[in-house]
């Protein structure tokens, strides 16, 4: 259980830089977009430095399938949450029901 704890962490980490790489410069529009594509290439590197770890550490404990579910959860609620912070995205009630579907999907992928 602690592996699976280990592997988490570690990708909540990972995805929290994902979203800084893949959404971030969204807020510097009138950056020039190499620099941001620059900047987006440099938090992608710390986001596999976390990533890859995780993946090979939970491989372990979890199936390949369960890895990516549990990333995918991860991925949308770091994203929810950047949406919410970095942007002010209010979060909706379709919002809402997607993430109770993804969650449905993780069930049932993990499932015996």
């Amino acid at each position: 259980m602690l592996t699976v704890l280990k592997t988490i962490c570690l990708l909540v980490l990972s995805n929290t830089f994902m979203n800084a790489a893949w959404y971030g410069h969204l807020k510097f529009k009138s950056a020039p977009l190499f620099l941001t594509i620059l900047a987006s290439w440099g938090l992608a590197f710390f986001e596999y430095c976390l990533q890859v770890p995780a993946n090979r550490m939970g491989s372990e404990t979890l199936s390949v399938t369960q890895l990516k579910v549990i990333q995918e959860l991860l991925s949308i609620t770091t994203f929810a949450l950047f949406a919410l912070f970095v942007f002010k995205e209010k979060p909706t009630i379709n919002h809402g029901i997607s993430f109770a579907l993804l969650v449905g999907a993780a069930f049932f992928a993990a499932r015996k």
